[in-house]
């Protein structure tokens, strides 16, 4: 007898027959569609035995961010006995980058650094319509976003503004949005936060001629006041460079009313990223 609250299970010669046959029908799908699209590695196109992942080469080349790690930008840290202090007295460790110029974001959370493979496996997906590693970038940006998440009352993509995104045809860091809400739960809204200045592309430019290009860049609409106010953010980005547009979106947010803005992206730029050519 099945416990209250648990769906009677049938056991029927017919219904154990059709989960059978549902079975070796799902597997030779399976199989069928390796067949027409085998398994390759997102980035260097090697064959695999599983979709949606990497080749041993390519994965190792990935520097993956992991604690000890500054709680305000989410770059690493090296080893020292703050940590053991933080551990044991529950205080965040903080950068001297962070001391220096605390970012107008409470915390950021990056999945590795940006050198040669997430740049890659990045560029692919943002311009060449290379979708096929929304799938991995979600479980990563899930597991290394595990705090910002937790209590998030909901996600908000970097907007784009609407001239590049009419060229561009998609929005990378919305699509990233709504992967990690599929796999989560929490809500992503992709209209609250909007980009109202269409600015020229930030390559090149000082962190100074960054903030200028920036400002009034973005805005919460009246209408979607209400759905910042008291909010806990996950802001969603494919790199942080600089920092600058995740700053400026903070500060919008804040303005409006969040209570928390946190930032998680694919990629951070530290001071030591291989960035290669």
């Amino acid at each position: 007898m099945s416990s209250i609250g648990e769906p009677e299970r049938s056991t029927t010669p017919r219904a154990r027959l059709a989960a059978r046959l549902g079975g070796a029908l799902s597997g030779f799908l399976r199989v069928a569609a390796d067949v027409v699209m085998p398994p390759l590695c997102l980035n260097c196109r090697t064959p695999l035995g599983s979709h949606d992942a990497l080749c041993a080469a390519c994965w190792r080349q990935i520097r993956f961010i992991r604690a000890p790690l500054c709680d305000r930008l989410g770059i690493p840290l090296p080893y020292d006995a703050s940590r053991d202090f933080a551990s044991n007295s529950g205080a965040a460790m903080v950068s001297a980058a962070a001391l220096a110029d605390p970012p107008d974001w409470d915390r950021a959370r990056g999945v590795a650094q940006f050198g040669p493979v997430m740049r890659d496996l990045i560029h692919a997906f943002k311009y060449a319509d290379r979708h096929d590693a929304r799938a991995l970038f979600g479980r990563w940006l899930v597991g290394a976003g595990t705090e910002l998440l937790a209590d998030a009352s909901v996600i908000m993509p970097v907007p784009l503004h609407r001239h590049r995104l009419m060229g561009r045809k998609f929005n990378q860091a919305a699509l990233l949005a709504q992967e990690i809400s599929r796999r989560t739960g929490v809500p992503a809204d992709m209209l609250a936060l909007t980009r109202v200045k269409a600015t020229p592309p930030q390559v090149g430019l000082t962190e100074a001629e960054r903030r200028r290009n920036l400002t009034g860049a973005f805005q919460v609409p009246v209408a979607a006041r209400a759905r910042v106010e008291g909010r806990k953010i996950v802001l969603i980005d494919d790199v942080i460079t600089t920092g600058s547009t995740a700053n400026a979106c903070a500060r919008v947010l804040r303005r409006a009313g969040a209570e928390r803005v946190d930032v998680l992206t694919l990629a951070l730029v530290t001071a030591d990223s291989a960035i290669g050519n």
